[in-house]
């Protein structure tokens, strides 16, 4: 059985919002990816999404609310700090740590007794949960640990006859996930960076704390999605090249020119200012867009790497880039999805 693919018409969503009601999977755009929503206090639709993905169940689940108000539904209190960050960023990519309400599941948050909640922005996530009535648990709709999706066709080519439909909305506008941050720590800590940078968050609420290694508990049971070692990651070799970008860049056409040497065929993601400076070698490649633009490259990124990933080549070379506003979040998901990290002396050019 194939998945269904919905267009956005309000018949089309109404049927979407029955299906989550009766414990079905629907995939739908958010601002950030593309969900794998389930009604998050049916305990068999939050197996259902699990099995899906073929996702560990130590990996807690982010569940979707229409708006502020509908916080006491999943959360048994609401900290001051999270009531003040939803105010200001909600409907948007922040996803805040709360205390669990009793009626959340304890397989949606991995045994823990805090939920992550958020309210999306995207106009088509907001139809489809006041569709449905109820809180829809959505990690991210693409099978475990692989590139996130950014549009239907990366649902469908991940989970196509695993869900029961997937709404097509187009391409994300931000293109990665969104800000976790635990609000039941003091000061909060940031669990993983997305949507909202850090430094927005700390000119509103002052300091924020990042996360540690991961403790001896969450070994149990993550604090929030998104945090293992390995995810995000394409099918095929990727190699991230670390350090000042002049250095780095002579790096990665070294090794270029060395996997080519060997008959290895390769595929280059970088910003398009230095792909062009690649023009002479033959490669697969894929543009992120101008490097001034960060949200651009944000918009870009997994969409890029699925595709130069789609064309089967034996090793994938990008870099890192900056950690200032959404570049903590773009090295963060680069980061976890390589399967190499190269740092480069910035003396030397060597590893």
């Amino acid at each position: 059985m194939h998945t269904k693919r919905l267009d956005t018409s309000p018949a089309a969503i109404a049927m979407a919002g029955e299906l989550l009601r009766r414990g079905k999977l629907v995939a739908f755009p958010t601002e950030t990816v593309y969900g794998l929503g389930g009604h998050a206090l049916d305990e068999r639709a939050v197996a259902a999404i699990f099995t899906a993905k073929g996702r560990p169940a130590n990996d807690p689940l982010i569940v979707h609310i229409t708006a502020v108000t509908d916080l006491p539904l999943v959360a048994a209190t609401v900290p001051p700090l999270a009531g003040r960050l939803a105010a200001a960023y909600w409907p948007g990519p922040l996803t805040l740590i709360v205390p669990r309400h009793p009626r959340v599941p304890l397989a949606v948050t991995a045994g823990r007794e805090t939920v992550a909640v958020r309210v999306p922005s995207h106009p088509i996530a907001q139809e489809l949960l006041r569709a449905a009535g109820v809180p829809v648990a959505a990690p991210s709709a693409n099978r475990f640990g692989h590139t996130s999706p950014t549009t239907a066709d990366h649902v469908l080519a991940d989970l196509d006859g695993r869900i029961a439909a997937v709404i097509d909305g187009g391409a994300t506008p931000i293109g990665i996930e969104s800000t976790v941050l635990d609000c039941t720590t003091d000061p909060p800590t940031l669990l993983r960076p997305g949507g909202i940078s850090l430094e927005t968050l700390t000119d509103l609420i002052g300091e924020v704390q990042l996360r540690s290694q991961p403790t001896a508990d969450e070994a149990h049971g993550l604090t929030a999605p998104g945090l293992l070692e390995r995810h995000y990651a394409p099918d095929h070799e990727l190699w991230l090249f670390s350090g000042k970008p002049a250095q780095v860049l002579a790096r990665l056409r070294a090794e270029t020119e060395a996997a080519l040497a060997r008959g290895l065929r390769v595929g280059i993601l970088l910003p398009e200012e230095e792909l062009a400076l690649m023009h002479d070698l033959p490669v697969e490649r894929e543009s992120l867009g101008p490097t001034s633009d960060p949200a651009i490259i944000a918009r870009r990124l997994y969409a890029a790497l699925r595709a130069l990933d789609e064309r089967r080549p034996d090793r994938m070379f990008t870099r890192d880039l900056d950690e200032a506003g959404l570049g903590r979040a773009l090295r963060d998901r680069l980061r976890r999805a390589a399967t190499r990290v190269i740092v480069v002396d910035e003396e030397t050019g060597k590893q």
